[in-house]
């Protein structure tokens, strides 16, 4: 019997962060990992945004599979917008109830793709005990309701689940998660969880999500010392579990161990309304933007096409890149000229577009930023002076990504849960990309 693993997801974590910490001596737990396995640097996916990226390592797929589009994305069935948390203002413009159903519930029971198979399902049906602590591409097969009594509608994870307190498969005794984020109480909470999980070995596979860094990343920035010290949380988080087993020699007896990031992150100084250059075809577009991506969306009645939107978007600084597609071909627009998309020098451009245009919750046009650019979200909000990710440029899509005890080396974040599954002889769904080189 293979060793269980522990898929650590630290969000937001650059490879430079990464190697700085673990360099530096300030992240023990993560320079351990480091020193008894191997490093390399992985390719997110487009847009690189938390919902699509996890989603992506969790079902092993691309957006083209899983269906998850961005942050913020028009329903066209529903004419509606979707909104997963680009900022509480967001929210609040989209439908501050509909919103906060959105990322809780409907984006595992109503967006994820049904024909993709998540890691969890996948091991469950391989006889294994999957667990996943605050991440939120969760779907599973076991029924689980509210913690809290006003709320009645059910959720469906793995056999071990934890979401932010929301929903607990077990008690543990963890702290209220979200009483205070920006102190780290929702790593705090993981961390109680995983000490609980590791003490009983109560699970063949968890997939373990620390938010902190990300958060703080985006308030200051990923470089200063404000990062700095929320790797560190996430560290000590990850030390927990070490010390749960005993030590870490005594962890690594027993567990593989895959640590990664979903994304990059990128230093943003100014921000920009993607909405003002298509203000007088409002009525037959939808445009939705945070971040660093945007997509924009004809309505029935539009008049103009996809080629139309992206000249409109030529010399605003703003952006780097449009992508639309043309029969069958992928066509990127920069600096004014159109060229095939498989041209731009852009990490991994030809798979990540290709998989993004290829989502059938995709806008016509997408829409990648320019260096130290943000597009305001639908209640005006930026994280300029501080960091943010989204686009296709190397600083959003590059991750850290150590592997301990495992075969396959994965290069894309997708490639980690076939990778997984191989490792305890499971069968890979044909919704995943195979981790032996996927074109």
């Amino acid at each position: 019997m293979p060793r269980k693993l522990v898929l650590v997801v630290v969000d937001g974590m650059t490879p430079a962060a990464f190697e700085r910490a673990v360099e530096g001596g300030r992240a023990p737990a993560m320079s351990f990992l480091a020193e008894h396995g191997d490093y390399r640097q992985a390719t997110s996916v487009f847009p690189s945004l938390t919902p699509v990226c996890l989603t992506s390592i969790a079902t092993g797929a691309g957006p083209a599979v899983h269906h998850i589009p961005s942050l913020v994305w028009w329903n066209r069935q529903e004419r509606r917008v979707v909104e997963y948390g680009s900022s509480f203002a967001a929210l609040r413009a989209a439908g501050l109830s509909q919103s906060i159903l959105d990322p809780i519930f409907n984006m595992n029971a109503r967006h994820l793709a049904a024909g993709a198979t998540t890691i969890y399902e996948a091991l469950e049906d391989a006889g294994l005990v999957a667990g996943a602590v605050n991440i939120t591409c969760y779907r599973g097969r076991h029924r689980y309701l509210p913690t809290l009594p006003a709320m009645h509608r059910p959720a469906y994870g793995p056999p071990r689940f934890f979401f932010y307190g929301l929903f607990e498969s077990d008690r543990t005794g963890a702290p209220f998660a979200v009483r205070s984020r920006r102190a780290g109480s929702v790593d705090a909470y993981a961390a109680a969880v995983g000490r609980w999980l590791v003490t009983r070995d109560g699970f063949d596979f968890l997939a373990y999500y620390l938010s902190g860094y990300d958060f703080a990343s985006h308030a200051a920035g990923p470089d200063g010392e404000v990062a700095a010290h929320a790797l560190e949380q996430a560290d000590a988080a990850i030390w927990t579990l070490l010390e749960a087993a005993g030590g870490p020699d005594e962890f690594l007896e027993r567990y593989a161990v895959v640590l990664l990031s979903d994304h990059g992150q990128t230093a943003v100084g100014r921000a920009a309304r993607l909405e003002e250059p298509f203000a007088d075809v409002a009525d037959q577009v939808v445009v939705t933007a945070s971040n660093r991506a945007g997509q924009v969306y004809l309505r029935p009645n539009a008049r103009v096409d996809a080629g139309d939107l992206a000249r409109r978007l030529d010399g605003y600084s703003a952006v780097d890149v449009t992508l639309r597609r043309e029969d069958d071909q992928m066509i990127a627009r920069k600096d004014g000229a159109d060229a095939p998309a498989e041209k731009l020098d852009h990490p991994d451009a030809a798979w990540r577009i290709g998989s993004a245009l290829a989502n059938p919750n995709a806008g016509e046009l997408l829409v990648s930023a320019a260096e130290g650019w943000e597009l305001t979200d639908l209640g005006g909000r930026h994280h300029a002076g501080g960091g943010s990710h989204g686009s296709l440029v190397a600083a959003d899509s590059i991750v850290p990504l150590v592997t301990v005890g495992l075969r396959a080396e994965p290069r894309r974040i997708t490639e980690v849960a076939p990778a997984i599954l191989e490792h305890f002889g499971a069968a890979v769904p044909e919704s995943m990309e195979a981790f032996a080189g996927v074109g």
